[in-house]
């Protein structure tokens, strides 16, 4: 059964919470119109029929100072907002009685219930959000007397049925598309059916509809239409050809559907688009060459489609692209030479494709920051123009054909794995050998003489070997033998150099300490600094210990996330044993937020963004790995971050590797204040633990400490109203934004959804990772 959480909105059982941002005027709105006696009364009776704020009692003669209302100089309520609180229940047919009220805000208030026609009668009314509720049925037909309407919000809730006709009524015009001064309608994550009138392309100051996550079948023809997001529906069949109709558009985001059938050569007919998202979905056929005609376009996105044929040549028409994503297709043939033409090209995806033919030099003229080329076919040697000269934040050539030299660069062996033929001075790559012809010469020279050497030394060998076979005993393998393996690294050297690089483990070298053991910085020869955590070694007592030990951290090792710290390998010597991992510079999130300084260059949108990376590798440990792997230890010291604040799980797995055989049911292990409290009586280990410490982890990263206290609340018998500005970190202002508010009300949300003390009702972090990757906007573009 798919949980709640995904598939409607997210509404907390125990807790409710808001953000308390200035977005609405607390005093006098100035508004002329003055209310009678009789209406004043109505208003209050009204208010005491709502129970909203119950807590005053029935003395209502200062409700123009209660929290969330505001009114005019005539005492006459303007503005109600409620999304700090958890009203609950349904909306009374009384709340029409508020003849002055101009912004109504309910968002985040667990209502419930159907939407009451009694709004109709708020004809001032300017602002409606009734958004993240459990609101269903369908729109009343009385709504259309709003005619002061600006912005309506209905999104994330459960509506259903048509778009009344008569919101046409606003603007006293006919139907929809005749309320000319409409500029933004929200009614995203609901379950509207039925085609959107025609006339919404008369909507001349309509620059954005949210659709996504419904189930329309039919938009229009919206010829001023700007932004089209249709985004996470249930749309199947082909894109209508009428799309290209809409030649106004600058923004059209069909992605995560199941939209089948060829991309129509009309598309190039929207000579305004600047984004075009067609991703996840399953269209099929080639590119059709008229889109590389939009010179405007600047992020084009084709992923995981199933598009054929060879990438065009035309692509160096898009003058303005700086993103572009093919990977995961069919797409064939060499990449076109032409693509050095788009200059401003930053972040080019071809993975997973079937390229062939070799990368062209023209590949490196590009600024990329971005370049993937991995699992394709590709051939030749690395372009002698690749150098340090180019800037890039990830670079991966890994799984094609390639052969030769690797360009001296400081990336890892991980952007060139896979390619069996090239060499380098990298971990894991054979050195190359001199072209030099004196070289050559005296390798011909001495070849033979060596291979002659070589038979000669053999015959010896095994001859002395059959004379001593007798009295030779066999090999004891044990605790006190010199054995060790380094995975990915050099051996015997790796070691010898490991040891040398921390003075044999010395302490100056320790950077932290937990409960399997110390970690420690170190600087290999080659300049690359890595990070070791020594193990205790009292398991190596135990002489199946090692291979078990060996073959979990090799299942490990080949986990590449960008969200998870890398196991480079590891070591089992008779002196200790260790893992080596990636180094991450600003060590973990809890020493990040313990100090003052470093915890205020952490902002709000860092601070979510890590959230949602963390979501993303647990997810990705819990659903993408065979077998999947349950963390057992989130917690904030878990948590590292690299030198801009990106977060990155460590420690993941570390639990099985010391005992392999307690995935399921094991002693007690984890951090104190994360640990799920459902342990204490099964000790059966899910990943739904992993759930409920991230939930922790998350409030940690808002609030800038442990959650303790607010835990403990949680968990007591009666339900409380919790105001999240009341407990989020105080030493960062709250967010001018209202993008970026919402944002961590939704992550706070998540973070409380993932607490709750029933696992079945807890997220699993598959469904959280996608609630934040299909947010409308990434969290990170705000800057």
């Amino acid at each position: 059964m798919a949980s709640p959480f995904c598939c409607t909105t997210l509404v907390l059982s125990y807790v409710s919470i808001a953000l308390v941002v200035t977005i609405f005027p607390t005093f006098g709105t100035g508004s002329t119109r003055l209310a009678t006696a009789s209406e004043l009364e109505m208003e209050a009776k009204a208010l005491l029929h709502l129970g909203w704020w119950s807590w005053h009692g029935n003395d209502t003669r200062d409700r123009c100072e209660w929290r969330g209302i505001a009114c005019n100089e005539a005492g006459s309520i303007t503005s109600i907002d409620c999304s700090w609180v958890a009203v609950r229940g349904s909306i009374s047919p009384e709340i029409g009685a508020f003849s002055s009220l101009e912004s109504l805000i309910l968002s985040h208030s667990a209502l419930v219930g159907e939407l009451p026609p009694s709004l109709g009668k708020l004809t001032l009314l300017e602002e409606l959000d009734l958004s993240n509720n459990s609101i269903y049925g369908s729109i009343p037909l009385d709504w259309g007397n709003m005619k002061s309407l600006k912005q309506l919000d209905l999104s994330n809730n459960q509506i259903r049925g048509p778009i009344p006709p008569t919101l046409g009524n606003l603007t006293n015009l006919e139907q929809l598309g005749n309320m000319k001064s409409l500029k933004q309608l929200d009614i995203s994550n609901n379950q509207i059916r039925g085609p959107i009138s025609s006339t919404l392309g008369k909507l001349n100051q309509f620059r954005t509809v949210g659709l996504s996550n419904n189930q329309i079948r039919d938009w229009g023809n919206m010829k001023s239409l700007k932004q089209l997001d249709i985004s996470n529906n249930l749309i199947r069949g082909p894109i209508p050809p009428t799309l290209g109709n809409l030649t106004n558009l600058e923004q059209l985001d069909l992605s995560f559907n199941q939209i089948t059938g060829a991309i129509p050569r009309e598309i190039g007919n929207l000579k305004n688009l600047s984004e075009l998202n067609l991703s996840k979905n399953k269209l099929n056929g080639s590119i059709p060459l008229s889109i590389f005609n939009l010179s405007r376009l600047s992020h084009f996105y084709l992923d995981s489609n199933l598009l054929e044929g060879p990438l065009p040549q035309e692509m160096e028409n898009l003058k303005a692209l700086s993103f572009l994503d093919l990977s995961n297709n069919k797409l064939i043939g060499p990449i076109p030479s032409q693509i050095g033409n788009c200059l401003v090209l930053g972040e080019l995806y071809l993975s997973n494709n079937h390229i062939t033919g070799s990368i062209p030099f023209e590949v490196f003229t590009c600024p990329y920051h971005t370049l993937d080329l991995s699992h394709n076919f590709i051939e030749g040697e690395i372009p002698h123009q690749f150098d340090n000269d180019l800037y890039f934040n990830i670079l991966d050539l890994s799984y094609n054909n390639l052969t030769g030299m690797i360009p001296e660069s400081l990336f890892s062996s991980d952007s060139f794995w896979g390619n069996k033929y090239l060499c380098g001075n990298l971990p894991d790559f054979s050195p190359c050998p001199s072209k030099s012809s004196n070289e050559l010469k005296i390798v011909q020279i001495i070849l033979p003489v060596l291979c002659f050497l070589a038979f000669l030394g053999l015959g010896v060998l095994l001859f002395l070997r059959s004379r001593a076979k007798d009295n030779i005993p066999e090999p004891n393998v044990t605790k006190n033998g010199d054995l060790f393996s380094i995975l990915n690294f050099d051996g015997r050297i790796a070691f010898e150099d490991i040891i040398e690089a921390t003075n044999d483990f010395d302490i100056r070298y320790c950077i932290g300490t937990g409960g399997y053991g110390s970690v420690y910085r170190a600087q290999l020869p080659s300049g690359k600094i890595i990070a070791l955590k020594k193990l205790h070694r009292r398991e190596a007592e135990v002489l199946a210990f090692d291979k078990s030990f060996k073959n979990e951290a090799k299942i490990l090792s080949e986990i590449r996330h960008k969200n998870i710290v890398k196991l480079h390998g590891f070591c089992l010597h008779n002196r200790c044993m260790f893992l080596i991992y990636e180094y991450m510079a600003r060590g973990s999130l809890f020493c990040v937020l313990a100090y003052d300084n470093e915890a205020m260059e952490m902002d709000w949108i860092k601070r979510v963004k890590i959230i949602k990376d963390t979501a993303c590798a647990l997810s990705y440990l819990h659903h993408d790995c065979h077998p999947p792997i349950v963390h057992r230890d989130i917690s904030s010291n878990n948590i590292l971050l690299n030198s801009n604040l990106e977060a990155c799980v460590s420690d993941f797995g570390t639990a099985r590797l010391i005992d392999p055989d307690s995935s399921n049911q094991t002693m007690l292990v984890g951090t104190y204040g994360y640990i799920a409290p459902e342990l204490a009586y099964t000790m059966v280990v899910t990943e739904k633990c992993d759930v409920y410490s991230f939930g922790v982890l998350a409030l940690e990263t808002l609030m800038g400490k442990h959650p303790g206290e607010l835990l403990v609340s949680l968990s007591a018998s009666f339900s409380k109203n919790i105001m999240l500005s009341d407990i989020l970190d105080p030493r960062l202002s709250l967010p001018s934004d209202r993008r970026v508010a919402k944002d961590i009300v939704f992550a706070a949300t998540v973070a409380f959804a993932c607490l709750r003390s029933n696992p079945k009702f807890r997220p699993t972090m598959k469904c959280a990772s996608q609630e934040f990757l299909s947010r409308k906007r990434p969290i990170y573009d705000y800057q």
